[in-house]
């Protein structure tokens, strides 16, 4: 099968087109026919830092991602909720890596859910781990309706699912991103918009129960901190809370911390039913090809992603 391999992390240059032998699957997981995958930040920064050369394991040769949409093609001895031919979508194997850089797949059966029958596989593989990274801790801090949720990013692929997931709550939603990303952001759900580039936030606001910080601007949490009224919360979606900021949202009585996804078929099971009903809509602003990985790892690493970055398999 054609793959994606990393020669070495580093820049792009050290992506290399290669034909690699079908993953054999083992008695709880299933072959995929990758029909699409998606680009995500953190993709970037795992071909880049060598401090988080541990995600790979013993695995060669290095193929990066963990989102995939296909179909499935063969199942282990074990499996017994899939068969041939069922369309399906996850985040494999995170926060290890799920090598789904590739035309097939080998993904554990307990990582993924079937697709719905009324998004695409390029809807449903940008519903993955962006999605995910913002439903499991809305869901472990339990946001309510009445709530005041600001969302920062909010045009970005994490950002754009977190609008929609408050919104889903019966939250009154916040939404922080550039001027250019209004209308969609607005279109999204979102009932306030403030533009970062000509508005201080942490002046405007107040009282508000929830922060989703995606932000990884230095001194941005401290300031979202500002705003989160006493009993609040910030979910930090980029870093671990320093020190600084920990003593901060002590002082204030917020609750803040960091959350790191984790591979769930269960939860990948709700964002099924979510896009099925409509309460999710992927956006998807570019697609890319196989061979244009490397293209797509530098839009991604622009920072100002509308939406979610799509590879077409």
């Amino acid at each position: 099968m054609r793959a994606v391999i990393l020669k070495k992390q580093g820049g792009v240059e050290n992506f290399e087109m290669s034909t690699v032998p079908i993953p054999e699957i083992k008695p709880d997981e299933v072959l995929i026919k990758t029909r699409a995958i998606s680009i995500n930040p953190a993709d970037a920064i795992v071909r880049e830092n060598e401090n988080v050369s541990w995600i790979f394991g013993d695995k060669r040769p290095l193929i990066l991602g963990w989102d995939v949409s296909g179909e499935v093609v063969a199942v282990g001895s074990d499996v017994q909720q899939y068969k041939k031919g069922d369309e399906v979508f996850g985040v494999i194997r995170h926060p290890g890596i799920g090598r789904t850089y590739a035309e097939y797949v080998a993904a554990p059966a307990a990582d993924i859910a079937l697709k719905p029958a009324n998004v695409t596989h390029q809807q449903a593989a940008a519903a993955t781990l962006a999605a995910l990274t913002v439903l499991q801790p809305m869901r472990k801090v339990g946001v309510k309706k009445g709530d005041r949720v600001l969302i920062t990013a909010a045009g970005g692929g994490v950002g754009h699912f977190a609008v929609q997931l408050a919104k889903y709550y019966g939250a009154y939603v916040i939404a922080l991103a550039s001027g250019a990303k209004k209308d969609f952001v607005m279109s999204l759900g979102a009932d306030e918009f403030i533009d970062y580039q000509s508005q201080s936030f942490e002046k405007e606001l107040h009282n508000i129960d929830l922060v989703v910080h995606a932000v990884r601007t230095e001194g941005h949490l401290l300031r979202s901190l500002e705003v989160i009224k006493k009993g609040g919360t910030l979910i930090s979606l980029w870093s671990h809370i320093t020190e600084e900021e920990r003593q901060a949202a002590l002082g204030k009585g917020v609750n803040a911390f960091y959350n790191s996804i984790q591979c769930s078929g269960d939860d990948m099971k709700v964002v099924a039913t979510l896009l099925e009903n409509g309460a999710l809509r992927p956006y998807v602003s570019k697609e890319y090809t196989l061979d244009e990985i490397p293209a797509a790892h530098l839009e991604i690493e622009k920072g100002h992603t509308q939406g979610k970055i799509v590879v077409n398999i």
